[in-house]
C-alpha cells in the first residue's frame, strides 16, 4: 500500500496564455473540490482559471479525501483489541461549527445580512467536508503535505501556490524546501498556530506574497482577526528584509464586501479571482 500520496487533477488549456501554472491547495476539513464548484452549481476557480489560459493543478493533501489515508492503525487496532495503536484525533468539522468558523454568520443558521455566501446551499456544502485523515500518517499535515507540494513543482516547474486557511503554513514550509520554484505565493486567510521560521521568512526573498482576507473579522472565530493579525506579522517580518514583497489585502478594503472565509465559492467568487489574476498578472514577469 501507498501512503504519503497526494492527489492531484490537473486541467492544461489548449491555448496557454501565461507559461508559469497555478496550484490550488485546499483548507482544513475540505479537499480540492473547494475550487472545482460551488455548493450551488457555479463555476469554480479551477476552470475559470483554465479558461483565463493558466494551467491549474488542484490538490487533495496527503491523507486527505482522494489521496487516502493509512488504514494500517485501525486495522492494527482492531486485530490487537487494543485503541493504543490509533491516533489521538481524527477530527471532522461538524455543520454547527463551520457556520461561524467559515464566517457565513454570527451563530449556526444566521447568515450575515451582506453575506457573500450561498448559505442556502449549505447542506451541499456539508457534504464536501471530510474526516483529516493526515492525522493517520507519520508527522501528520506538516510534515507530508509540503513535501508532495515540493515533489509536484519538481515535475511541473516554478508555479504559482494558493493555499487556504489550514494550508497556510504549507506555503512557508515549501518556500523554504523549495525558493526557486515558487514564482508567488497567495495565502487566503492562512492559519497562524504554526509561526514561520526565520529561515523560512529568509526564503521569501524575492517571492511576491499575497495575504488575502475577507469580511466580518471582528466575528469571534480564531479565523477572522487573530488570524488576521498573525499573517499581519509575517508579512511585516518578510518586507524588513531587502527583496521582500509581502501584501495584505482586505477584500473590503478593495471594494468587496461580505466574503466569508470560503472566498472561493462566495457569489462574487469570480470577482476574487480576477483580483487574484490582476495581482499575479501584476508582480510575476
Amino acid at each position: 500500500m501507498t501512503v504519503n500520496q497526494m492527489y492531484v487533477h490537473y486541467r492544461i488549456p489548449a491555448q496557454r496564455t501565461n507559461p508559469v501554472p497555478i496550484v490550488l491547495v485546499h483548507g482544513g476539513g475540505l479537499t480540492g473540490v473547494s475550487y472545482e464548484t460551488t455548493p450551488d452549481g457555479r463555476e469554480g476557480w479551477a476552470t475559470y482559471l483554465v479558461r483565463k489560459g493558466y494551467a491549474v493543478y488542484v490538490v487533495d493533501t496527503p491523507g486527505r479525501g482522494r489521496s487516502g489515508f493509512n488504514a494500517t492503525a485501525i486495522n492494527q487496532a482492531k486485530a490487537e483489541s487494543s485503541v493504543a495503536a490509533l491516533p489521538g484525533n481524527v477530527l471532522m468539522v461538524t455543520a454547527e461549527l463551520a457556520w461561524p468558523l467559515f464566517r457565513f454568520g454570527p451563530t449556526s443558521g444566521t447568515a450575515f445580512p451582506d453575506t457573500q455566501y450561498p448559505t442556502e446551499a449549505f447542506a451541499a456544502f456539508g457534504s464536501q467536508g471530510v474526516p483529516f485523515g493526515e492525522a493517520t500518517l507519520e508527522g501528520g499535515a506538516m510534515a507530508t503535505a509540503p513535501r508532495a507540494l515540493a515533489a509536484l513543482l519538481d515535475k511541473i516547474g516554478p508555479a504559482v501556490v494558493v493555499v487556504h486557511s489550514l494550508a497556510g503554513p504549507f506555503a512557508d514550509a515549501l518556500v523554504e524546501i523549495r525558493p526557486r520554484l515558487v514564482k508567488a505565493v497567495v495565502n487566503i486567510e492562512g492559519a497562524q498556530a504554526i509561526v514561520p521560521t526565520e529561515a523560512q521568512i529568509e526564503a521569501y526573498r524575492g517571492i511576491p506574497v499575497l495575504e488575502l482576507f475577507g469580511d466580518h473579522l471582528d466575528a469571534p472565530v480564531f479565523t477572522g482577526r487573530a488570524r488576521y493579525e498573525g499573517r499581519r506579522a509575517v508579512v511585516e517580518r518578510i518586507n524588513k528584509q531587502q527583496g521582500g514583497k509581502a501584501t495584505l489585502i482586505r477584500l473590503p478594503d478593495v471594494g468587496m464586501k461580505g466574503n466569508s472565509h470560503m472566498m472561493m465559492q462566495d457569489r462574487n467568487n469570480l470577482q476574487v479571482a480576477d483580483f487574484v489574476l490582476d495581482w499575479i498578472g501584476s508582480n510575476i514577469k
